[in-house]
């Protein structure tokens, strides 16, 4: 496993080591151990335990998020897709951080197998960019309803430089999601 840091420090992407021969390939999704090893390697903090695993499949255009949860149940998230692809975004939405109101996007497929590692402290949010994406995503926190946030995924404080699609599918709860500068930040 690699882990690389992304412009906001933080938030890492994690390549898996693949063996391959003529059966197919093989690979280690997650461990643990070694995750929390590689992240204090790079001098940053190993998050609690993942005690909440979800999966969404997504049509191409459908952008989820910005989602978040404040404190007592924020949750860290580490995101993979195994089939399809994705613009994953995250956003610091942490108070005093160097970086709060930066964010970072990366493409996540099921052909580059990468994760990302998005702190607890982040908004999250994604956009499919084919049919039938699958993302699924450990998160060390609880949904707890009370909780959520969102911010909204266009907000133009925020310039995300979403990638150009012909159509966008987005709920109206998202199409509702506060301003970044409407939320208090964690």
């Amino acid at each position: 496993m690699k882990l690389t840091q992304t412009r906001i420090p933080d938030v890492v992407i994690l390549e898996p080591s693949i063996y391959t021969d003529d059966r197919g390939w093989f690979m280690e999704s997650f461990n643990e151990a070694r995750f929390h090893s590689e992240l204090q390697a790079l001098g940053l903090p190993t998050p609690r335990s993942f005690v909440q695993d979800n999966q969404s499949c997504s049509k191409v255009g459908v952008v989820r998020g910005l989602h978040y949860q404040k404190p007592p149940h924020a949750q860290g998230k580490l995101v993979r897709v195994v089939q399809g692809a994705v613009f994953d975004v995250a956003v610091d939405i942490r108070k005093g951080s160097a970086t709060f109101g930066q964010w970072v996007g990366v493409e996540l497929n099921a052909s580059n197998k990468r994760t990302l590692w998005i702190p607890e402290g982040f908004a999250h949010g994604f956009v499919a960019l084919e049919d039938d994406s699958h993302v699924l995503y450990k998160t060390t926190d609880y949904y707890a309803k009370q909780s959520e946030g969102a911010i909204l995924w266009n907000d133009p404080d925020l310039g995300i430089e979403w990638p150009q699609l012909d159509h966008l599918i987005i709920s109206e709860k998202d199409q509702e999601a506060s301003l970044f500068s409407q939320i208090e930040g964690v």
